[in-house]
């Protein structure tokens, strides 16, 4: 089995001159965890997670903290939102590098690939390097599992 078989064939991906604040908007209507970030030829150059949209909002000693079990309210920072400046910036300061597979990658190897990348979704992109789909750990994982059960009969 390859990750063709597992992905999801209606993604949802962005330009490399989307701002932070339409990226924003497409995260909460779509309610999706990643975008993938294209250029002119659908081609992935980055990718923007949810993770990434929050730590705009996130303090800055959160990062500091090993263990933040003992704050239990984080007060007036609740309320503190992302300067219209900061959402006005393309969403190229804040994406990181796209890792991607091609359509003809096998299940274990994208799913290393997430694992070693600390990543719960990854696109995947045809031979010419084109955005083709996305995948999961939860995509790939199940796909995995349900061949065991064909082994049994």
């Amino acid at each position: 089995m390859n990750v063709t078989s597992c992905m999801k064939h209606n993604v949802v991906s962005i330009h490399i001159k989307t701002t932070i604040r339409e990226a924003a908007n497409i995260f909460v209507k779509k309610h999706i965890g990643l975008l993938p970030v294209v250029d002119d030829d659908d081609k992935p150059v980055g990718v923007i997670g949810m993770r990434d949209m929050l730590t705009l909002e996130l303090p800055d000693f959160v990062t500091f903290l090993a263990d933040v079990d003992f704050v239990h309210d984080f007060g007036a920072v609740e309320d503190i939102h992302p300067s219209a400046k900061t959402l006005n910036k393309t969403v190229q300061t804040l994406m990181k590098p796209a890792v991607t597979v091609e359509e003809d990658c096998g299940l274990l190897r994208a799913y290393a690939l997430l694992i070693q990348h600390n990543q719960h979704d990854m696109p995947v992109v045809s031979k010419e390097g084109k955005l083709m789909g996305i995948t999961s750990r939860v995509d790939i994982g199940t796909a995995i599992l349900s061949t065991w059960f064909k082994a049994d009969k």
